[in-house]
């Protein structure tokens, strides 16, 4: 203080700008820390509350005992899952786990709680986001050596329900299984889309998500991380990571992991004509470099607006939709390829 006063007493609470000190007496010191000025109370005032609460009132017409359940919303707890994978046998397979992490920010534990995660696009009016007082967290690891969640359809949306009660306490985030281990056939797919960008060629991981490819869960939104093993040394090394959304059973899943060291595009127009009054062409070629040990497929993505048609072609190719033109083009091992085409355009 600047009268140089010093307060002494049990620090009830504070927010950064005002600290509640209990005296010896039972009195109540309000500090403000901006001001350096204090606010003495002869008691705790009435409807002080010097902590988060959350206060029920409850009416009650008959006496006796009477069971009552309580339901609230609070917007300091949430859940999201994360995968971690590794790509097996040459590429060809992927071991996938899951797993849910609970942030508790709520200010209280719940021990021995019974939890229901959902999945989806649920809709809600958020309030503006408080300031944050730096708090500290706990990461505390389950055991996912069993299925831990069941899980179900629930509206438009998918509920996991813990088969087990489990403490959640405050600032802890809490991990837990979502589902055991399993083992997916994947696919690696390169594919170069010059408007992403002229000089990389991407490369992905896409696996089905079907019973019958050893998943076929309803998977919720997350970060996939993805490791391979390192055959010299059987230590798994990172690989890339990406997100998946929210994905029904039966979809597609595709991961974007990187950009190939090894495989150089370029990409140029060669030519461009007139062909009328309101009409034109323009020829493209790309070339593709590829410097592996191993051959290579590519997906060639290009991009068109307004009325196109595709000319000639050097290359197999498919008009996806109206503004997307894939080639499939195989590239062996130390060669190039020069993929060459010609589209059509027309105004009105």
């Amino acid at each position: 203080m600047k009268d140089k006063k010093i307060f002494k007493g049990l620090l009830l609470s504070h927010d950064g700008s005002y600290l509640i000190l209990k005296t010896d007496s039972d009195t109540v010191k309000l500090i403000s820390k901006d001001n350096i000025v204090n606010i003495d109370f002869p008691r705790l005032p009435e409807g002080l509350i010097t902590r988060p609460t959350l206060v029920w009132k409850i009416n009650n017409a008959q006496q006796g005992t009477h069971k009552t359940e309580v339901s609230y919303l609070t917007s300091a707890m949430n859940w999201h899952a994360e995968y971690v994978a590794v790509s097996k046998d040459n590429d060809q397979s992927l071991e996938l786990s899951a797993w849910v992490s609970i942030d508790n920010r709520s200010g209280a534990a719940y021990p021995n709680a019974k939890l229901k995660l959902i999945a989806g696009e649920v809709n809600r009016i958020m309030p503006p986001m408080p300031r944050a007082l730096g708090k500290s967290y706990m990461l505390e690891a389950m055991d996912a050596a069993a299925p831990q969640f069941e899980e179900k359809a629930f509206f438009e949306y998918h509920l996991y329900t813990l088969t087990r009660p489990a403490t959640i306490n405050n600032n802890q985030i809490k991990q837990i299984s979502l589902f055991p281990t399993a083992e997916t056939k994947i696919k690696k797919i390169y594919t170069y889309e010059s408007s992403r960008s002229s000089e990389d060629v991407r490369v992905n991981l896409e696996f089905l998500n079907s019973k019958e490819n050893g998943l076929g869960l309803p998977l919720p939104a997350g970060k996939v991380r993805v490791y391979k093993e390192d055959p010299a040394d059987a230590s798994l090394e990172y690989i890339g990571e990406d997100m998946v959304e929210h994905t029904p059973k039966d979809e597609k899943v595709r991961l974007f992991l990187g950009n190939a060291f090894d495989i150089k595009p370029e990409r140029a127009m060669t030519n461009q004509i007139s062909t009328g009054k309101n009409s034109h062409e323009e020829t493209w070629q790309v070339k593709i470099r590829n410097h592996k040990d191993t051959s290579v497929d590519i997906v060639v993505v290009e991009k068109f607006y307004g009325f196109w048609e595709v000319k000639k072609a050097t290359q197999t190719y498919k008009k996806k939709d109206a503004n997307t033109l894939e080639f499939y083009v195989s590239v062996p091992k130390d060669r190039e390829i020069v993929l060459e085409y010609t589209i059509g355009f027309k105004t009105r």
